[in-house]
C-alpha cells in the first residue's frame, strides 16, 4: 500500500489516500463526497553531500547494485 495524491475536478480540493498500486488510477472519492478525481504526479527528492572536504553539493553515490540495493530492474 502506498500513499497517492489525487484532486478533485469537482470542488479542486487536493488530498492523499492510501491505496493498493492496482487501484491508484482509479477515481478516489474527495473528502467532499465527489467521485470526480485524478490522480496527481507527486515528485519527491533525495540530495546528499559528499564527505569530501571541497564542500560540494554533489549527490551522494549509490550503493552497488543500484539506486534501490538491487531489488528491482532500476540498476
Amino acid at each position: 500500500m502506498a500513499f497517492y495524491e489525487y484532486k478533485c475536478k469537482t470542488c479542486d480540493s487536493t488530498f492523499e489516500m492510501r491505496r493498493s498500486m492496482s487501484e491508484s488510477d482509479e477515481p478516489a472519492p474527495c473528502p467532499d463526497g465527489h467521485l470526480n478525481s485524478v490522480r496527481l504526479l507527486s515528485v519527491f527528492a533525495a540530495t546528499g553531500i559528499s564527505s569530501g572536504s571541497s564542500g560540494s553539493s554533489a549527490p551522494a553515490a549509490l550503493p552497488s547494485g543500484g539506486g534501490c540495493g538491487g531489488h528491482c530492474a532500476c540498476h
